[in-house]
Formats: C-alpha cells, sequence, structure tokens
C-alpha cells in the first residue's frame, strides 16, 4: 500500500518490523523516521512543505494550525515522535513500546492512504511482527491478543485472511533473508535522495492544482481521522502520557496494583487497576497517601462522558487498605462515596461538537449539585489540592458580608457591577460579561473586583488577559498604583507577574499576559515545554472581550466528520476553553458574537447614563469639513496622463488613463496620495488647535504613510499660524514607530506631544483624560471601532480648575454619515445614512451566490499578492485581528461557503481596512494628485444624515 506513494516509506516501515525482535530501540528510531517521511509527503501534497529542514515538531504543528491535519491525527504524530525521541536521546525502548509505536504508525498509514488514495478502504486488524524470544508476560499477552484477532478476522472473512496469510507469509520470507534487509539499509542514502526529488515535485503540483483539489483533500482527511481507531492499550499509553505532563507519575505497565505498586507519602502517582469489589478502576491517583481521583478510561468510540458512572461507582467502592489514608471532608448527602473526584477519559482531544466523547470528563462528588464538565487537559498535584482546599460557601459569605472601603471611592454603579458579577459567580454561571461604557473606570472596578475574590480566596490565581502589549502595561500600572486598604497597593497585597513573565510562580495571584502569548503557551508551545495546566488559573478576567477573536461555528456531526474542527474554532476561545476557569469580559461595546461567548451582560452601564450621571462629558455636534475635493471627488479623463506610485520600486510611473478615473473622499489616503487635501484640512486645524495649550489632539490616519504625511503637514500649518512650533508638538504614534509605548507614556503624562497621529494603536483601551479633540482623516465600517474612537475623549478632566465639559469631533471624511446610524453613543438624537464601501461589506450585502463568488475570488487574488508583503510587524496586525496567519485565513476562505464567508465579515468587519492601511508595505500603485484644493465650508453636525431636529 505505503509503496505505491514512496518508497522511503515501505522501507521504513520494513525495516522497524525487521529489527521489532532483536533491537526494539533502532525498530522506534526507523518509526520516528517512519512518521517524519509521511508529515512531509503530507505537506508536500498540500502545498505547505516549504523548509524540508524544519524540525517534525514544528512542521506538524504548522499543519494542524493550516488545517491540514486534524487534531486527533496530530495527537498521534505527537506520541510517535516522543516515543522516537526517547529512544533517540536516553537509548530507551523495549518491545512493549515499540509494539505500541508500530500499531500507531500503522493507523497513520491507514489515515494517510484513506485521505489521498481510497477513503472507503477497510483493513483487517494490525498484523504483530514476529515476537523477540524473551518477550515478557505483558507482551505476550498483547501479542496472543493481536493474533486472536487476526484469527478471529480471518474466521470471519475468508477472502481477507487469505491476503492476511500472504502478507504474513511475505513477512516471514524477509525476516529469513538477511540480505535483503541489508539491502534495504545499504540503498536509504540513495532513497533519501529520491524522496527529496519525490517532495519537491509534489509540492509544486500542490502549489499550482486548484484551490478545489485542496478543499477536498481536507475533507479527506477529517473524514479518514474519524476512522483512527486506537484500542484500549493505545489510549492507556496516551493518558499516561498525559499525565505525566500534568505532573503525576504514570505508567499503566509498571504501576500497577497487581505489580505491587502502592502510594507513597510525599508522591503523586496514578496508580492502574487498583481493586474495587470485585472489579478494579484503570486508575486511581494518589497525592501521598490520600487517594484523590478515580479515572475510566475507555476507547475513542466511547462514550466518554457516560463512563463517569464508572468512576463514580468504584469512588463507592474503593478499597482502602492499610497503606491509604482517606481524605477527611464534610461529605454531607454524598457520604457513599470515598475519594473526592472522579475523572474519564479515552485520549481523543476535546471537540466542542464532540464534547460527550471526547476531551476529559471530570466531577467534584463533594456536592451534589456539582455538574460533571469536559476538559482539555488533566488537573496537576497542585491544582487537585487547591480545589480540595478550597471552600466557595464560605468565601461568597464573606462576599456578601465585606463592604467596599478600599482606599478609592467606588461609584455607585461599579459596586453595583461588582455586586452582580460575585452573585452570578455564587449562582455557578462561568462565563459572565460586564459591560460598561469607555471611560467609565472598569479597570478600578476589575481591580476592585479581583481582590475581593481573592481576599475572600474564592479564587487562587487570575489570568488578567489583554489584546495589546500597551494595555498590559497599563493594566500592570493600575494595579500597582491603587491603595486597596491600610494604605497597601495592590500589588503589595497580591503577587503580580507582567507581561514579560511567561508562567506565574506559585505565590503569583493575578498573571497579566496578551491574548497573543497567551496562545502561544496554550497552542503553540515549544518543543520540549508543556503548555499550562488546566488549573493553572481558575478566573481569566479578558478586558476588551469584544476584540482579538472570531466565534466558533457549531457544526452537526455530519459536516464535522467530513468539514473538521480546527478550521472553524477562533484559537481565541480555544485559550479561554482551555482553562477550568470562571470567564469575565469586560467590554464597552458589545457585539453579537461577544454576547454568543459570554452571555448577556449581567451588568450594564452606557455612555449615556455616564453622561446623564455626570461620569463622562459629552460631544458637541461633529465640525463636518467639506474642501473641493472631498465634495466633487477627483476626476481624470481618458488619455489624461496619471501619475503612479510604485510602491514596490519606490518610484513615481506616468501613463495615461485608458479609462475615466473618479475617486471619492473615501478614497482619499487608501487609493490616492492627495497633499493637497490633507493641507487644506490641516490649515483649518491649526485655526482651531492650540499646539501649546493643555488640550490634546487624537488624529486617525488610513495608514502610517498617511500619519507621516499629516505630521508634516500639520507641523507646516502650526508655523505659519504660530510662527513656530515645537518639534515635539506633533508626533506620529504607530506600532512602527520608535518605542511606540514610550511614545505613548510621554502623550499620557507630558506636556508633549499635544498632538498624536495614530492608525489603530491608540484607537482602544489607553486612557488620556485631556484629549479634547478627535480628528478623523479616516473611515471606518465598523461600529464597535468608532465607538471605541469616540471614547478616547469621553473622560473627565480638570484643567486646573476649568474642567473639561465637552470634547470636539473634527470630521473631514463623513465617517458620521457612513457609520452614525450604528453608534451606541449617539450625543442624544443622531441618526446618519449608512453606506457600503469595502469588499467584505459587498460580500455580506450582496445576495446573488455568483456575485459573491466573484468577491471571494477577488479578495482572495488580493490577498495572495498581498501576504508576500507583510513584515513582521503587519503579519502580527494581521494575526492579531483575524485570529489566524494569513496562510489560514486563505484556507479559510477556500473552505467556507459564501454565505459562512459573509457572516465571518459580519463578525469581523475591520479586516479588509487593515490590509488596505498596511499597503504601504508594497501593494497596489497608488495616484498622485495634483489637483489643487480649497476650503470648501465648515459645517457644524451630521452631513447628509439625520439632524436632531429632525428626530
Amino acid at each position: 500500500m505505503l509503496r505505491s506513494y514512496e518508497e522511503q516509506l515501505w522501507r521504513l516501515g520494513a525495516l522497524a518490523e525487521r529489527y521489532f525482535a532483536e533491537d526494539p530501540n533502532t525498530s522506534l528510531l526507523k518509526l520516528r523516521q517512519f512518521s517524519e517521511t509521511l508529515a512531509q509527503s503530507l505537506a508536500a501534497r498540500v502545498g505547505f512543505l516549504t523548509n524540508p529542514a524544519e524540525t517534525q515538531y514544528e512542521l506538524i504543528r504548522r499543519l494542524q494550525n493550516e488545517g491540514a491535519l486534524p487534531r486527533e491525527v496530530k495527537q498521534v504524530f505527537d506520541q510517535i515522535r516522543i516515543n522516537g525521541n526517547a529512544a533517540n536521546h536516553a537509548l530507551a525502548g523495549n518491545h512493549a513500546g515499540a509494539l505500541s509505536t508500530l500499531k500507531l504508525c500503522w493507523q497513520l498509514a491507514l489515515w494517510f492512504h484513506r485521505t489521498f488514495k481510497d477513503a472507503n478502504h477497510r483493513s483487517g486488524p494490525f498484523v504483530p511482527p514476529q515476537p523477540p524470544s524473551n518477550e515478557t508476560a505483558d507482551l505476550q499477552a498483547e501479542l496472543a491478543r493481536l493474533q486472536q484477532a487476526v484469527a478471529s478476522y480471518q474466521a470471519q472473512n475468508e477472502q481477507a485472511g487469505a491476503e492476511l496469510a500472504h502478507t504474513r507469509t511475505q513477512l516471514s520470507s524477509l525476516s529469513e533473508e538477511r540480505a535483503v534487509w541489508e539491502q534495504l539499509a545499504t540503498e536509504a542514502d540513495a532513497a533519501k535522495a529520491r524522496l527529496a526529488d519525490q517532495l519537491s515535485a509534489l509540492q509544486a503540483a500542490a502549489v499550482a492544482a486548484p484551490a478545489t483539489q485542496y478543499a477536498s483533500l481536507l475533507q479527506s482527511a477529517n473524514a479518514a481521522a474519524t476512522k483512527v481507531q486506537l484500542d484500549e492499550a493505545e489510549t492507556r499509553r496516551i493518558i499516561d502520557a498525559q499525565l505525566r505532563q500534568a505532573g503525576w507519575e504514570a505508567d499503566s505497565e509498571s504501576l500497577r496494583y497487581s505489580k505491587g505498586a502502592r502510594p507513597v507519602r510525599g508522591r503523586n502517582i496514578a496508580i492502574a487497576e487498583w481493586p474495587c469489589d470485585g472489579c478494579s478502576a484503570d486508575y486511581v491517583i494518589f497525592q501521598g497517601l490520600t487517594p484523590m481521583a478515580v479515572v475510566e478510561a475507555k476507547r475513542k468510540n466511547i462514550d466518554v462522558s457516560g463512563a463517569l458512572q464508572q468512576a463514580k461507582r468504584y469512588s463507592r467502592t474503593f478499597t482502602a487498605g492499610a497503606e491509604v489514608q482517606l481524605h477527611d471532608c464534610n461529605w454531607g448527602a454524598q457520604s457513599q462515596y470515598r475519594i473526592p473526584f472522579v475523572f474519564s477519559a479515552n485520549g481523543r482531544p476535546y471537540l466542542r461538537q464532540l464534547s460527550t466523547k471526547s476531551g476529559i470528563w471530570f466531577c467534584d462528588l463533594r456536592h451534589p449539585e456539582n455538574r460533571s464538565q469536559a476538559l482539555d487537559g488533566w488537573y496537576s498535584p497542585d491544582g487537585l489540592k487547591h480545589l480540595l482546599a478550597a471552600d466557595e460557601v464560605k468565601a461568597h459569605q464573606q462576599l456578601d458580608n465585606t463592604e467596599f472601603n478600599f482606599g478609592f471611592p467606588l461609584r455607585p454603579y461599579q459596586q453595583k457591577a461588582i455586586r452582580a458579577t460575585e452573585a452570578r459567580i455564587g449562582q455557578g454561571q462561568r462565563d459572565i460579561l460586564l459591560a460598561m461604557a469607555t471611560g467609565t473606570g472598569k479597570t478600578k472596578t476589575c481591580i476592585a473586583l479581583i481582590y475581593r475574590l481573592l481576599k475572600a480566596q474564592r479564587f487562587k490565581r487570575i489570568l488578567f488577559l489583554v489584546d495589546r502589549s500597551a494595555l498590559g502595561e497599563q493594566a500592570a500600572n493600575s494595579f500597582k498604583d491603587t491603595r486597596m486598604e491600610r494604605l497597601q497597593t495592590f500589588a503589595e497585597a497580591f503577587g503580580i507577574k507582567e507581561l514579560d513573565a511567561q508562567t506565574p510562580d506559585d505565590d503569583t495571584a493575578v498573571h497579566i499576559a496578551t491574548v497573543q502569548g497567551m496562545m502561544r503557551r496554550v497552542l503553540f508551545s515549544a518543543d520540549g515545554l508543556a503548555p499550562p495546566t488546566v488549573d493553572q488559573y481558575d478566573c481569566v478576567v479578558i478586558d476588551e472581550c469584544h476584540r482579538g477573536y472570531t466565534l466558533d461555528r457549531e457544526l452537526s456531526d455530519t459536516e464535522l466528520s467530513f468539514r473538521g474542527f480546527d478550521d472553524y474554532i477562533s484559537k481565541y476561545r480555544r485559550v479561554l476553553d482551555y482553562f477550568d476557569a470562571v470567564k469575565i469580559g469586560l467590554t464597552a461595546t458589545p457585539a453579537l458574537h461577544t454576547t454568543e461567548i459570554f452571555g448577556a451582560p449581567v451588568f450594564t452601564y452606557s455612555y449615556r447614563e455616564a453622561v446623564v450621571d455626570g461620569y463622562l462629558v459629552d460631544y458637541e455636534p461633529p465640525i463636518q469639513i467639506h474642501t473641493e475635493l472631498s465634495k466633487g471627488g477627483m476626476h481624470w479623463k481618458v488619455g489624461e496622463e496619471v501619475k503612479i506610485y510604485d510602491a514596490r520600486r519606490n518610484q513615481i510611473d506616468l501613463f495615461k488613463a485608458p479609462d475615466a478615473i473618479a475617486l471619492n473622499v473615501e478614497d482619499f489616503n487608501r487609493k490616492v496620495i492627495t497633499r493637497s487635501f490633507n493641507e487644506v484640512v490641516c490649515n483649518y486645524l491649526a485655526q482651531e488647535i492650540d499646539p501649546t495649550g493643555k488640550h490634546k489632539t487624537l488624529i486617525f490616519c488610513v495608514n502610517t504613510d498617511h500619519a507621516d504625511l499629516v505630521v508634516d503637514v500639520l507641523k507646516s500649518a502650526f508655523e505659519a499660524r504660530y510662527g513656530s512650533v515645537e518639534d515635539d508638538a506633533v508626533i506620529k504614534i504607530t506600532g512602527n514607530a520608535d518605542k511606540p509605548l514610550e511614545l505613548i507614556r510621554r502623550f499620557k503624562n507630558e506636556r508633549l506631544p499635544n498632538v498624536a497621529v495614530t492608525v489603530d494603536l491608540l484607537t482602544t483601551g489607553v486612557d488620556v483624560p485631556e484629549i479634547c479633540n478627535l480628528v478623523f482623516l479616516r473611515q471606518v465600517n465598523s461600529r464597535i471601532l468608532f465607538d471605541q474612537m469616540l471614547g478616547r475623549a469621553t473622560r473627565l478632566c480638570d484643567f486646573d480648575g476649568d474642567p473639561k465639559d465637552s470634547f470636539r469631533v473634527f470630521d473631514a471624511v463623513r465617517i458620521f454619515e457612513v457609520i452614525g446610524n450604528m453608534t451606541a453613543m449617539r450625543p442624544v438624537v443622531v441618526n446618519p445614512s449608512i453606506c457600503f464601501a469595502q469588499l467584505e461589506q459587498e460580500m455580506v450585502a450582496v445576495q446573488d451566490p455568483a456575485a459573491r463568488e466573484l468577491v471571494r475570488q477577488q479578495f482572495l487574488a488580493k490577498l495572495q499578492v498581498k501576504k508576500r508583503h507583510l513584515d513582521a510587524q503587519a503579519t502580527q496586525d494581521f494575526e492579531t485581528k483575524a485570529g489566524m496567519t494569513p496562510e489560514a485565513f486563505i484556507q479559510k476562505l477556500r473552505t467556507l461557503s459564501v454565505d459562512e464567508i459573509a457572516n465571518w465579515f459580519i463578525q469581523n468587519p475591520r479586516l479588509g481596512e487593515i490590509l488596505d492601511r498596511k499597503r504601504d508595505g508594497g501593494g497596489q500603485p497608488l495616484f498622485i494628485s495634483d489637483h489643487p484644493d480649497a476650503l470648501a465650508g465648515i459645517e457644524r453636525g451630521y452631513g447628509a444624515a439625520s439632524k436632531p431636529e429632525d428626530i
């Protein structure tokens, strides 16, 4: 079967069987090489073999991230890699391990064949190799079981039995002809060279293949993954490895009750086959002499959630010898149980759509109302110890009786938000959303809430997630500066780890991390570094939870079997689901996908409420800046000479327009460089803004090139208006600026800069109360982003006794007409019209499938070109917004239906804008306009949108 793909695959498999009897270590090495070759062949056949020197760990991780490797199959690859590495580096390997790895490689071969050639291939049972002369009793039993399976299969199917007999005859013949084996070994180098040529050819063919072929392969791979069958012995080995990774001593072959394994003081041991009233539990987990949990292990196709009942039975019938010390706890109505926790597992990675048949199911038996749940991993010894010691009832009684006596005042709505959150936690709700308008003190509310929860010992360690380093630094400063009780700051009361710390210490109470960093730890941990355990945090607080993720897609079982899981789940959601923790989301702008993940807000405090209550300032009717070009647009006639700037070659070209060209204000600084428009706008701003004053200004630009242009033009306008201006009065603060975090600190804390010109970095989360002017030189199509932008200026501020009572908005691009109708931050009676401008909006607006398919093709074509010009910073920005790499997003666009793509763009309306913003890295050529411009008028209001007096 394998010989028809690559000769080297067949050769390595045959050599692994050949060496099994006399040298299991060498057999394991050959099996590791087999899995590496198979992974490279897979990568080449789907067009992802970009670096033949890539390690196996990195390759299979990347294949899974690209959607080409189902999680269940990756798990098999990982186990083979681990076994092979032990054989290579530690000279480890016995016959039992080699036999287990042979069976895993056999399953991989079947999956590979079903994926690329015969989806309906039916295989007989695994045929074991010739046994060694010194086989152990366990190995004898396993070989006998496998031989019995072959015999049973032969009896049921004569034809298949004949084929198996023929195969066994061939293997026997090969084992007798040592010269053939020696020839196989000597041909290895030549085979490697031939394999490299084959893989290069396969890679080239896959890259040139149509997208439909790749989509078909993904369906086949995922369908074949559902047929990967691991018996109970292999499942035990996988569970052993998982338990060891979580910090337990586990080996179901050697640490077995029948072999004398017993609990030992000071050790955390999982003992297999512990007797329980005539039966035996698959594992009993001990901390020292105390049994902490019963584990029931099942084969992959067994309903793992239902197996918890069997584990509960073993908890009741557990046989405790003299060496065992049962935990002394108040069981109450649960006095029938003797061990507090139960688990069940089948080795299958947790899949939300198959939750009852995957993951690690867990239940705390100490209280009858505790519900069983699926986990993404095993509890660690410390995690179970903390869980056993926790007293949730006592903690909530303390919270109910504790007043808000902190070193800073909490406003009434902040206290209500905290009480509402604590009440829902006490009711067992695990996903909680707080919606509080920008500037209403979410951070202070959160600090007070976290302090109370930690002080009452409701939680042990809280993960505080942000999506930007600037927000993480801001949060860390707040934790360090906020005084709680007796003049003690939060950081003095509880241990804090900041962004630069990869992992928390034992005494860490709050760990601040970025979503991206946690994704790397949980989903893409480096080789040799275990991911965090699921109990590392028992509460996760997500700041600005409307950002940084997409909603995972719930599929039917039929869709799942053909389309897989990884392409449809957000990495952000996987990080949140990974920890067995209460999740608390904070946002000013809840979106549909936010509430679908966290539920409806348990407490809401709107911008309008905050303005009415005097906690935020309102904004004046926006000032519409009209220029001749913004009103009439830019036009080139047929045959008229047009200047084009090619960013890739950094030069200006001239060409004659083959057709009439018309560009409107939404295209300014995106598709056309127009210095004249920016000069007119900045000249007006110079009349309205004092660069030496205390009132600060934030200007939103299209991209970094546009920001550079505005900085230059605005400085010139200030010089013309005031005679001179300090150079640091106006600066650009973007992700690619020099030390952007330092620039943000200066803008927030120092007199200069007075005017900050930004693209995205200051659109959300950064608190600068002195901002009194917002200038829009770019259009945005996201209601959430627009609200966040407006929120930058809503905070109260006292300028030496002259309090800020409102802020101004300068609109040079008619943004209120485009998005104002959707904003949740209308001053009072704003109802602007709405328009659609970009490709993702066309995908949403167009209903005809053929037209949507054309839009998909255009987006894919542009992205294929664009991804080649993304630098490291641009790639990070893309991944932050999309939740995946550009390559993974391309695959997503290929596999989703056009209706699903439209829905994705509804949930993620900013991605196209971000790609347009990043054209400075080398994208499509830009027109250069020499059209003169002049101020056409200033209007106070909402442009063509509804006026307050109209409503």
